[in-house]
């Protein structure tokens, strides 16, 4: 059977991404967004998927708090998905993504695992192409330089049907595991 991972989701709203992993029945999750509600509901979506004996840890705190506690315990994860928002208001500090996600991005480079599986990151901000995320992709995954893996981004549809417009949700870009 495939080896269990430890996943980080930040930013992880109610929860679509950490249920996913957890689907797999081989991931430890750490869900992290910094409002409780959110997290409550992320907490109420598990247990309404059947999934709430899987091991997660639901987490209320600010992502860069949090990343940094994390690298000074030397924590480390196998995956991780960050979905940041373009701006937002914590209890303590406010999260702009220009000035903060190239931070973020090297602290994550800090409890990224030395035999990693996967990295997501999107955005839903206009000023945010995918050529930049690429950037910070390329900056997370610095250390798995050793592991084989592949890349893929792309931008986030919503498809019309019925010969109307398409409607654009923002773009992505991963890095996985496995052959190039």
């Amino acid at each position: 059977s495939p080896r269990r991972i430890r996943v980080l989701n930040l930013f992880g709203y109610t929860g679509g991404s950490s249920l996913a992993c957890l689907a797999s029945r081989n991931a430890d999750v750490t869900h992290l967004d910094g409002a409780r509600a959110a997290v409550s509901r992320a907490r109420s979506n598990a247990e309404l998927s059947g999934l709430s004996g899987e091991p997660v840890r639901w987490i209320v705190d600010d992502a860069l708090t949090y990343v940094r506690r994390a690298a000074r315990r030397g924590e480390r994860y196998d995956g991780i998905v960050l979905d940041p928002p373009a701006f937002g208001r914590g209890a303590k500090r406010e999260w702009r993504i220009d000035r903060d996600l190239p931070l973020l991005s090297g602290l994550l480079a800090e409890v990224l695992s030395d035999d990693p599986s996967f990295v997501l990151l999107s955005a839903h901000d206009p000023r945010w192409p995918v050529a930049a995320l690429d950037g910070q992709l390329r900056e997370i995954t610095r250390g798995a330089s050793a592991v084989r893996g592949r890349c893929e981004r792309g931008e986030m549809l919503l498809r019309a049907r019925g010969g109307g417009r398409d409607l654009p949700m923002g773009v992505y870009s991963r890095w996985a595991a496995g052959t190039v």
